[in-house]
C-alpha cells in the first residue's frame, strides 16, 4: 500500500496489520480493505465535485476535497503533510517548504483557471502538463496525491472545454510517466506535455 518512504506520526502503521497499512480511523487491517475504502470514497468525491462548474479554485478547495475523500480514514486528511517523503532515491518537496510552494502553485496555476476556455490548444496542453508536474513534485499530502492531481486535472480540462482525461495510457507507461515527472524538477515539461497531448488527441478522434 505505502509506496513511499516517510517518517513521523503520519507514517505510522495500523497496529496488528499487514506492513504498509497506515493507521486509520476505521481500524482496517488489510491493504485490500484500505484500497477498497479509498476507491469507494474517491468515487463519491468525483460524483460530488466533478459535475459542478468550476472556474475559480484556491488551494484550500483542494485541501477540502482531500478531507472529503479521506477524512473518514485518516486524521490528517486535508492537511499539508508534516513529514518528508521520497520514492526510491527521488525526494519530493521538503515538508517545511509546502506553505510557500502551495501559495506559488495557487498564484501560477489556480488563478488562471477562469481563462482556460479562451486559450488555444497548445497553451492548454502546456498549462495542464506544467500544473500536473508541479503538483506532483510538491506532493502536498501524506497519501492520495496522484489521485487528487488527476481530479484537479480533469476539472482544469473541463474548464478548458475538453472531457476528463483517460489515464489508461499513463498507467500503461508508468516508468515513462515517473521519469517525465522527474524531468520537471529542471523545468523540462515536454514529456508530460506529450502524455497530455496524446490523451487529448485520442479523445477528439
Amino acid at each position: 500500500m505505502n509506496r513511499y518512504n516517510a517518517t513521523g506520526h503520519e507514517a505510522e502503521d495500523q497496529p496488528g496489520t499487514e506492513p504498509g497499512v497506515l493507521r486509520n480511523l476505521l481500524g482496517l487491517t488489510s491493504i485490500q480493505d484500505i484500497e477498497d475504502a479509498e476507491a469507494e470514497l474517491l468515487n463519491d468525491l468525483y460524483i460530488h465535485v466533478l459535475p459542478q462548474p468550476c472556474d475559480t479554485l484556491t488551494f484550500a478547495d483542494i485541501q477540502r476535497w482531500h478531507r472529503q475523500w479521506l477524512g473518514k480514514l485518516y486524521q490528517w486528511a486535508g492537511q499539508l503533510r508534516t513529514v518528508n517523503m521520497s520514492k526510491g532515491d527521488f525526494h519530493f518537496a521538503a515538508a517545511d517548504q509546502l506553505p510557500r510552494l502551495v501559495s506559488t502553485f495557487e498564484l501560477d496555476f489556480l488563478s488562471q483557471l477562469a481563462d482556460l476556455n479562451t486559450w488555444p490548444e497548445d497553451a492548454v496542453i502546456r498549462y495542464l502538463a506544467q500544473s500536473h508536474v508541479e503538483f506532483i513534485l510538491i506532493h502536498p499530502f501524506r497519501e492520495g496525491n496522484g489521485r487528487v492531481s488527476r481530479l484537479l486535472l480533469d476539472i482544469m480540462a473541463l474548464q478548458a472545454g475538453y472531457q476528463p482525461l483517460d489515464y489508461r495510457l499513463w498507467e500503461e507507461h508508468k516508468n515513462f510517466y515517473f521519469r517525465a515527472i522527474q524531468a520537471g524538477v529542471s523545468g523540462d515539461y515536454q514529456y508530460v506535455e506529450r502524455l497530455v497531448r496524446d490523451v487529448l488527441t485520442q479523445e477528439q478522434i
